[in-house]
């Protein structure tokens, strides 16, 4: 167990702002359901932040890539290329909306989507057909790129970008792990066409659950409205034209996210010093790799991720986690491959050759925003400990 005698929390929330007086105003005023001053606040702030001209709040981080898909123009059967080594929300939302996903791979350097990849993919796998880019092995059209800013740290996006451009595909950024990352100076969310955040519990700020899309292209946000208020055309006579979607955030929930919002920049300012502790406590260790950076990012560090020992098997890193959990340590592996997840076996997955052995090896260590230095090193000992002990025994 921790020092205190209690287990070191993976990832929590900080409530130490303005949280009580704005959900408070909420009671006060009768204004809690999913229309008040407060959405539009959050909504007009976090587009400030993110230098977006529009945003829309919803109800997850889920909600925000469905819709986003959606006013992107990717229709049933189309084809979107996404990342395997991420959370499955966006493969989900792709399907959702009808289309495939196209797996990608993860690079080896920074383990985020492997932009030549992407590419090879769509200059060797597709070609031009009646105006439109398409698959040579499906024949469905590719429509669009979700890249997943994972963990924190930005996508190689400029050949992405300059790929999508090429093959007339849209951009949508999966940025719910990295807002406040920064990519050649410039913010995740402004990097492709629209993009979406995840305001859940977990994340660096939260309001409880949400989510937000932002875009600077005006139709796609007034769609993007319109769909996730019931797609209403006439809210006297309740006349919908569309089918909608539920998706509004409440404003007692963006009470929440205004007042994380005014702590951000403090926030990863934290997490960047928990960074620099778990690199000074781990960088002379052999077998465990410290959380990689590129030169040209600025990331967040949402969950200080190591990698072990090209030595490691699968179930050496599920002891080494098990040990760590004993040991008052919440923390966890990377997610599962989704191409090898059963509903998504019989999609096409492209050369995925480094995210299984970043799926196997890697362990993701507590990292919330009010952890102590010495907690850190804490959690680092207990690492290099766990880690020498089933490397011994195995």
């Amino acid at each position: 167990m921790s020092v205190a005698g209690k287990a070191i929390p993976l990832s929590v929330p900080e409530f130490g702002g303005n949280e009580w007086k704005y959900v408070k105003e909420c009671l006060d005023t009768g204004w809690v359901s999913s229309v008040g001053p407060l959405v539009d606040r959050f909504e007009r702030e976090l587009a400030a932040y993110v230098g977006a001209a529009y945003s829309v709040a919803v109800v997850n981080g889920t909600a925000a890539l469905h819709i986003a898909l959606l006013v992107a123009g990717v229709e049933p059967e189309d084809e979107v290329l996404v990342s395997t080594l991420s959370f499955i929300a966006p493969a989900n939302a792709i399907r959702y909306v009808g289309a495939w996903p196209v797996f990608m791979d993860a690079e080896a350097h920074y383990w985020q989507m492997d932009p030549e990849k992407a590419i090879d993919f769509l200059e060797k796998e597709c070609c031009w057909r009646k105006g439109r880019l398409e698959d040579k092995v499906t024949k469905r059209r590719v429509r669009a790129i979700v890249p997943v800013h994972i963990l924190g740290h930005p996508c190689d996006m400029s050949p992405i970008v300059r790929a999508a451009r090429k093959y007339n595909l849209v951009v949508i950024e999966d940025a719910s792990e990295s807002l406040g990352a920064k990519y050649k100076g410039k913010n995740v969310g402004r990097l492709g066409d629209i993009a979406c955040f995840s305001f859940n519990g977990n994340k660096i700020i939260t309001s409880g659950g949400g989510g937000m899309i932002v875009t600077d292209n005006e139709g796609w946000a007034r769609k993007a409205r319109y769909l996730t208020t019931q797609a209403k055309d006439d809210p006297v006579e309740f006349i919908h034209n569309e089918i909608g979607y539920n998706y509004r955030l409440t404003n007692i929930q963006a009470a929440l996210g205004v007042a994380q919002l005014e702590r951000l920049d403090e926030f990863i300012e934290k997490k960047r010093v928990i960074a620099q502790v778990y690199r000074a406590a781990l960088s002379d260790l052999s077998g465990i790799a410290p959380m990689p950076s590129a030169p040209d990012v600025e990331p967040i560090y949402w969950l200080y991720t190591v990698l072990l020992s090209e030595r490691t098997t699968l179930e050496r890193r599920k002891g080494v986690l098990r040990d760590l959990i004993e040991k008052g340590i919440d923390a966890r592996p990377l997610w599962h491959t989704i191409h090898d997840l059963p509903p998504y076996r019989n999609s096409r997955a492209f050369r995925i050759e480094n995210s299984p052995r970043l799926y196997e090896g890697a362990i993701s260590l507590p990292s919330s925003v009010g952890i102590t230095e010495e907690q850190v090193r804490q959690c680092a000992l207990a690492l290099q400990e766990c880690a020498a002990k089933r490397f011994s025994t195995q």
